[in-house]
């Protein structure tokens, strides 16, 4: 079966999560956010990884994301999706967001280096997810893209390349890893 009841219930979460409880959207935009985790989920399935992978890429935002009256813990996906899910979100989720931009990214460059191989896999699917929309946003806006971010064009262009770099550098059978070296080309190619 590729459509597991455990996947329904991992997108019904984040949905609820994303959309039901704080009517998240996407940076800057009217998108609703769950078209994010969901990415990840089917760029991770295209890519053939596990179920718990998969999973873990479609709630790989829900504990950095939640409100606090719905606060989504690693005690409560482990309850409902097993460890191995709870940890992988855990891996890629974001530890402190009370520092600045320039340190919470240092932090996560950081982390990334010591990810399990399925980490790297869900943070890959992340990162494809997301500046495949940055890439897109900018084909159609220019500039005004980056005018949403808490940096600028050059900050958030250089980190997702360095991500990027990392995740290469850390992962020799990534079967993601064109994708990612695609996007870095056209990372580079708006600078």
């Amino acid at each position: 079966m590729i459509y597991t009841k455990r996947i329904q219930k991992a997108i019904k979460f984040a949905a609820k999560t994303h959309g039901e409880y704080q009517q998240q959207l996407r940076k800057g935009k009217v998108l609703p956010y769950i078209s994010h985790p969901l990415s990840a989920g089917i760029i991770l399935a295209l890519a053939k990884a596990s179920e718990d992978v998969i999973i873990a890429g479609i709630l790989h935002d829900t504990i950095e994301d939640s409100v606090e009256e719905k606060k989504v813990t690693p005690e409560m996906l482990e309850e409902r999706f097993g460890k191995n899910v709870s940890q992988l979100v855990l891996s890629v989720t974001e530890q402190d967001k009370g520092l600045s931009w320039e340190d919470r990214k240092e932090q996560a460059l950081e982390h990334i280096r010591k990810f399990s191989h399925d980490s790297l896999l869900v943070k890959s699917a992340d990162v494809i997810s997301n500046v495949s929309e940055l890439l897109d946003d900018y084909e159609r806006y220019a500039e005004e893209t980056f005018l949403r971010f808490n940096a600028p064009k050059e900050k958030i262009i250089q980190n997702q390349l360095k991500v990027i770099s990392t995740i290469l550098s850390s992962c020799e059978n990534n079967p993601l890893a064109e994708d990612l070296k695609k996007l870095a080309d056209d990372l580079l190619a708006l600078k």
